[in-house]
């Protein structure tokens, strides 16, 4: 496995579909991970990026919840597979001393890492990265970098809507 960061989400033009960017944390770190989302994914990581609250806990922080009253925790979440255009993904839950590890969609994985108390770590298999990962040119990078972050910038809930 590969640790990787969330770069961010934002919607990809024209599909005005939304994805989700992850990077290469090791390395020289020049692969990019993009995974097209669901809408609602994508506000539910952009909500918990930007500190926003709701007025009704959505779905995310309502198993943020459940996990804290239980005392679990989110050790770690892992992309770990791509079959037929289909990302597979890993949350892995301490609890009661024990490990346990539940499938989920990467999009929904991440939006419970990214509301977690403390820092969960991401991965992605290489196997993963090799078939999906994208290398932009160090100069193209940048400016890809500088362009998402202003996007980031910019962006409202809304546009995800």
């Amino acid at each position: 496995m590969i640790r990787v960061q969330l770069v961010g989400v934002r919607v990809e033009v024209p599909s005005n579909q939304p994805i989700m960017l992850l990077r290469e944390d090791e390395g020289d770190g020049r692969r990019y991970l993009p995974i097209f989302i669901g809408s609602p994914e994508a506000t539910a990581i952009f909500y918990a990026l930007q500190g926003m609250e709701t007025p009704r806990p959505m779905t995310h922080d309502l198993f943020t919840t459940v996990l804290a009253e239980l005392g679990a925790r989110i050790t770690q979440v892992a992309i770990t597979d791509l079959s037929d255009g289909t990302y597979f993904a890993e949350i892995e839950i301490e609890a009661g001393g024990e490990t346990h590890r539940i499938s989920a969609r990467p999009s929904d994985a991440v939006a419970l890492a990214v509301r977690a108390p403390e820092p969960v770590p991401l991965y992605a298999a290489e196997e993963v990265l090799e078939e999906a990962g994208v290398i932009f040119e160090s100069e193209e990078e940048e400016a890809e970098i500088q362009q998402f972050r202003e996007f980031l910038e910019q962006v409202t809930p809304e546009d995800f809507a």
